[in-house]
């Protein structure tokens, strides 16, 4: 798909249902086979872990492929970052929340910050490990 293609109908149906079941398991529990992978079917190293909420992603640029980044004001610091956290899927909009690394505990941290991207412009997506974000 080109990037100017401005067709709505048009949506990169492989990563809208990968993000589609993404948003599902931050919102759910599932007790599955063991899977890897961004369509793994749980959050955590196996199926029955509870301390993870979150699969951190990173959404790549059709036209050139580089990861979408954003800035984001957390804590009085300011930075930019590429990895998200799905919030809201509508059509082919995906509304994340802006992540963070912590470099002194190497862990992510939500921010209060949100962007939608057109998935029409999204190229790829990565997954990251499994964590858990506080959310409050």
């Amino acid at each position: 798909m080109n990037c100017s293609d401005t067709n709505k109908d048009k949506c990169s149906s492989c990563i809208f249902d990968v993000l589609k079941k993404i948003l599902v398991l931050q919102k759910q529990d599932f007790d599955n086979e063991n899977y890897i992978g961004c369509d793994k079917p749980y959050l955590g190293p196996v199926c029955n872990s509870v301390c993870y909420n979150t699969r951190p992603i990173q959404l790549y640029n059709c036209c050139n492929g580089t990861p979408w980044s954003f800035s984001y004001t957390a804590n009085g610091v300011t930075g930019t970052s590429d990895v998200f956290r799905v919030e809201s899927l509508d059509d082919c909009c995906c509304t994340c929340r802006i992540l963070y690394l912590d470099e002194a505990t190497n862990s992510y941290v939500g921010t209060n910050e949100f962007v939608t991207i057109d998935l029409k412009c999204c190229g790829a997506v990565r997954c990251l490990n499994d964590t858990y974000i506080d959310l409050c």
